[in-house]
């Protein structure tokens, strides 16, 4: 699918346009959004990404269209996801309801942009080197085994935050206040300028979304190959996450198969990419460098069949689960 480059800048001119009017919406008077203010966003932002999807399959076909439904549902499952690390990094610093919306939205910009760069990596090294799905799709499996894993560990009452090394060493090096000045990042403390926790959950939030990156970029490359698709499915996916994660709220701790689901998701997206990488070979050590004519060629819709049955299936098992575990406790 050949993308115009006018196409290109017109679709990221409108993304920043929409981050921008986000921040002066939401962000730059300070406030606890409410469950209706919440809710209302986050249907917006979810209706223009179905939309522009709409209009995508519309102009390229049925095929692309059905690619970019697969990717958004996958990112936006993956971002519901990265909420509860947001979640557990804002209770450790203890950051009042009423400034989280900034610390988010900053978060949620870092990530597109280092969205952007490893999707033109990812892009440049396809088209170089067809061996790069056998990474991607190892990477994958590895990434559904350590989230079971970790998934399972948060069901039996984990998911305490470590901070990273960038953090500890901003704590020991910036100069720093102990508490917060509204939503600011840099404040004043007897007369110098100093930081404030805030910076500190910012770099947080930026760590933990570079890591996100590295699971979300395999994963739309697994559903599609054309940039523009996963572009467009990733920036859809993270705005409205501003707003999701004050909508969902407690519902978060609910969603305890969530996890589950979702490392299943990366499973069969990473066993798509090797099949794919067997039909593209051209390693000698692998059927001497011939394509392997046995490995399916799973279809995108079949893909996207699977993707919403895990989804479906984890929430209601979820719900139950908790609905269940309440009544005992009461």
């Amino acid at each position: 699918m050949h993308v115009p480059l006018w196409v290109w800048i017109a679709t990221i001119a409108a993304i920043a346009a929409i981050f921008v009017f986000d921040f002066l919406t939401h962000v730059r008077k300070p406030h606890a959004p409410s469950f209706k203010e919440s809710a209302l966003w986050s249907t917006f932002y979810v209706t223009l990404a179905l939309l522009f999807g709409a209009g995508l399959w519309y102009v390229w076909g049925h095929q692309h269209g059905v690619e970019y439904l697969a990717g958004f549902i996958t990112e936006k499952s993956l971002s519901v996801d990265n909420l509860f690390v947001f979640a557990i990094i804002m209770a450790k610093f203890g950051v009042p309801r009423e400034f989280q919306q900034k610390a988010l939205l900053i978060g949620i910009v870092m990530a597109l942009i280092m969205r952007g760069i490893f999707i033109a990596v990812g892009a440049a090294a396809i088209n170089q080197f067809s061996w790069v799905f056998y990474i991607f799709g190892l990477f994958l499996l590895y990434t559904a085994f350590k989230l079971a894993v970790e998934s399972f560990s948060h069901s039996e009452g984990g998911g305490e935050y470590e901070p990273n090394a960038l953090v500890k060493y901003a704590q020991r090096h910036l100069p720093m206040r102990n508490d917060f000045d509204s939503n600011k990042l840099i404040s004043k403390l007897n007369g110098k300028r100093v930081f404030t926790p805030m910076m500190l959950v910012i770099i947080a939030l930026g760590v933990t979304d570079l890591l996100f990156a590295l699971d979300s970029i395999p994963a739309i490359y697994g559903l599609t190959q054309e940039p523009y698709i996963v572009f467009t499915t990733n920036a859809f996916a993270l705005l409205g996450l501003l707003q999701l994660y004050f909508l969902l709220g407690g519902l978060l701790d609910r969603l305890v198969y969530l996890g589950f689901g979702l490392a299943l998701i990366l499973a069969f997206i990473g066993v798509k990419l090797m099949f794919h990488a067997l039909h593209l070979n051209t390693l000698p050590f692998i059927n001497g460098g011939e394509h392997v004519g046995w490995a399916p060629d799973i279809p995108t819709w079949l893909s996207l069949t699977v993707i919403i049955s895990i989804l479906v299936i984890t929430t209601i098992a979820s719900l139950l689960k908790s609905r269940s575990a309440q009544s005992t406790t009461d």
